[in-house]
């Protein structure tokens, strides 16, 4: 919002559309703030919370029966003024004649002080009014300013709203809420950070293999940034750990909430949030609820946060509680995952249909060729998304080397031959057109790829049959920019060199396959995703001619591997340079 609007329009015009699409909210213009219309009427004390915009939606989606009865937003990362506050804690008093009020306060130096100071006022206007101040992150423990106010002011809203609605005093709120500050802790992390509303480019930079580890909502740099590859299920073992070091859970559980910090995927999310679920479990820690999405933001910066609060007896009757707020946070069952598994498929038809499929041989130990192609991929993964994103949508890498990776793990769990496995995982379980395509390949290499000595016929033979039956499936014929471009020569080489030179046909293949495949960066595309680019990937090889190049590089260095040093490097097959 505040890209569009000048940033002291951009709060204010946001809260109107707030109002306007949930009617049980109203809009003070001046002084301004959100005052939820329809309370629980048992309900004796006012809930106010309020902050610096930026982190929706944090506070306003909690607002309502169940949750607060005001929010005061102050500008972007800038708490509201005083006046402010004092405004709209005093119309939420009045809503239903309160006994008092109850601020909630997330530990920064100018939301301290605009609280205490709107704290006099209202004291001042005759009406009763206590604090809680919410300060769980983990990142700033030991700081002159105390740990800051961040994920776990959801928690805290939450528990509070529930406990005011039974007609809870002043004084039982207030305690609560300080019991559940102290029991719950948050970190986050960010790969890239959010951007500046006025300079309109990034706060901060990190280089793709760096992320700070320890960010503020405000945008505020980490104390560290952490270099190298970073694994996710490290990473959320890292902060998992570390946050329950410091706030251990009890025989009650925890409640886990992962809050998106603005512009991460819920693809994403929702891999943290099971990962985080899955170490506290393996942990013997019960979950009794599992919240992730997007409720503590800082504008759109891509990273994540992860709070935990160790409960109390009591607290997750609370957490249950049924709510009517913009925002709904999930309950006990969220954390009751059901996974489902479907019959496993018939392995009959793993070979069938292809020349020598009847007495599969005993795969070569280690299963040489799935684990050369494996390398292969670790090398070549990022090129091969490189080249998709310039010709489609950029998941071919992690398709087929994810599809390879598959395999491999099928190979170690189940003891299923290497090129068996390829077969099965791309036929089975690879999407997109890569895993059928790519699946009638490996499935006519299955028997033959790890045959040794090579059965030169059998490889030439299957790849002639795995040729005709993607063209028939796909109706891609050469010069159509597709995988066909490498495998035709591939097929051609194998049935024409055979006896003219048999200790070198394999690799002869292969250079017919990666020259074939650099061939397509000078043609256009007609089928597929990348015929809708017309000449944008023109200059770059097409991908899925790339990787059955690849296919035939880890096939020739598994049956010829003294010539390996006769191919291009691998960089250049990826790039189309085949000199």
């Amino acid at each position: 919002m505040s890209y569009f609007l000048p940033a002291d329009e951009a709060v204010l015009t946001a809260g109107r559309g707030l109002a306007l699409t949930h009617p049980g909210i109203a809009l003070s213009v001046e002084p301004l703030y959100l005052l939820a219309r329809r309370p629980a009427p048992e309900r004796r004390v006012a809930l106010v919370a309020g902050g610096g915009a930026g982190h929706e939606p944090l506070h306003a989606g909690l607002l309502g029966p169940g949750g607060l009865d005001a929010v005061v937003p102050g500008a972007i990362f800038t708490s509201p003024g005083s006046a402010q506050i004092a405004a709209a804690s005093l119309a939420a008093a009045d809503l239903g004649e309160r006994a008092g009020v109850l601020h909630i306060v997330k530990n920064y130096t100018g939301d301290r002080i605009n609280f205490a100071l709107a704290a006099e006022q209202i004291r001042a206007a005759g009406v009763e009014v206590a604090e809680v101040v919410v300060d769980d992150d983990l990142a700033t423990d030991g700081t002159a300013a105390g740990r800051r106010g961040t994920g776990a002011t959801v928690v805290v809203e939450k528990l509070l709203g529930a406990l005011a609605d039974r007609g809870a005093d002043l004084d039982a709120l207030a305690e609560l809420g300080g019991r559940v500050a102290l029991a719950s802790r948050s970190l986050a992390v960010c790969a890239r950070a959010h951007t500046s509303p006025v300079l309109k480019s990034p706060a901060f930079h990190l280089r793709p293999d760096e992320l700070d580890y320890g960010v503020g909502i405000h945008g505020e740099r980490a104390a560290h940034t952490v270099t190298g590859p970073h694994g996710v299920e490290l990473l959320v073992a890292r902060m998992t750990e570390e946050l329950l070091a410091d706030v251990p859970a009890g025989p009650h559980g925890v409640i886990a909430v992962v809050s998106n910090l603005g512009s991460t995927s819920d693809l994403e999310i929702r891999i943290v949030s099971a990962l985080v679920h899955q170490y506290l479990r393996a942990r013997g820690i019960a979950v009794h609820a599992l919240a992730a999405g997007t409720y503590v933001t800082a504008l759109d910066m891509a990273g994540f946060s992860i709070t935990l609060t160790a409960l109390e007896p009591g607290w997750a009757e609370l957490w249950d509680a049924p709510t009517d707020t913009p925002l709904r946070l999930p309950g006990a069952a969220a954390a009751r995952a059901c996974e489902v598994t479907p019959p496993a498929p018939a392995a009959a038809h793993a070979t069938g249909g292809f020349p020598g499929a009847a007495g599969t041989p005993p795969a070569r130990p280690g299963g040489g060729f799935l684990g050369e192609l494996h390398r292969i991929c670790a090398l070549t993964h990022t090129d091969l998304t490189e080249l998709d994103q310039a010709s489609g949508d950029g998941d071919f890498g992690d398709n087929f080397c994810g599809g390879v990776a598959a395999a491999v793990r099928l190979t170690e769990r189940s003891g299923v031959p290497g090129a068996s496995a390829l077969a099965e995982t791309f036929r089975d379980r690879v999407g997109g057109s890569s895993g059928p395509l790519f699946g009638i390949l490996f499935t006519a290499l299955a028997t033959t790829a790890d045959r040794a000595p090579a059965d030169l016929p059998a490889i030439a033979a299957a790849l002639r049959q795995a040729l005709l039956r993607i063209t028939a499936l796909g109706g891609a014929v050469p010069g159509d920019r597709t995988l066909v471009d490498a495998l035709a020569p591939a097929a051609d080489t194998l049935e024409l060199t055979p006896t003219a030179d048999p200790g070198r046909t394999v690799t002869a293949a292969a250079r017919a396959a990666i020259e074939g495949a650099g061939a397509t960066a000078a043609l256009t595309a007609r089928r597929g995703r990348a015929s809708y680019t017309g000449d944008r990937s023109r200059g770059l090889p097409d991908p899925g001619a790339v990787a059955v190049a690849l296919v035939l590089t880890a096939l020739a260095r598994t049956h010829e591997p003294a010539l390996a040093g006769e191919l291009p490097a691998l960089r250049a097959i990826t790039r189309g340079d085949t000199r």
